[in-house]
């Protein structure tokens, strides 16, 4: 099976060695998408704007790809303070439809300035 990596429109292009999204076959693979803006900024304000952030680059990602949001099926989200679960899981489910996605939620050391990171797996449809 061949691996493409895909730039997506409007998500900055990383400087480490990896990709923002891969796709294999017909699944779908996103790196962390975090809160920053076209320039590599970070969006001000709390968790919920930075998950708005986050689930537009995310999206974005999907999209280069073929996808929608409604193609994920399992994400994982890193928070820095598991406080922020309520006001993150209401912006979430604002972005997800029925089947929601499998997700695991866990507490993380993020970069500085950063308050939430989601990766997705999807399913590019047939």
């Amino acid at each position: 099976m061949t691996r493409e990596a895909i730039q997506p429109d409007g998500v900055p292009v990383p400087a480490p060695p990896y990709s923002p999204v891969v796709a294999a076959g017909d699944l779908v693979f996103t790196a962390g998408q975090v809160a920053m803006d076209r320039a590599g900024a970070i969006v001000a304000g709390g968790v919920a704007e930075q998950t708005e952030q986050v689930l537009h680059n995310l999206a974005a990602c999907l999209s280069a790809a073929g996808c929608s949001m409604d193609d994920v099926v399992k994400t994982t989200v890193f928070l820095a303070d598991l406080d922020d679960f309520p006001r993150f899981n209401e912006i979430y489910a604002g972005h997800f439809t029925r089947p929601y996605p499998a997700r695991t939620t866990v507490q993380a050391g993020l970069a500085p300035g950063l308050l939430v990171e989601i990766e997705a797996v999807a399913r590019r449809p047939a």
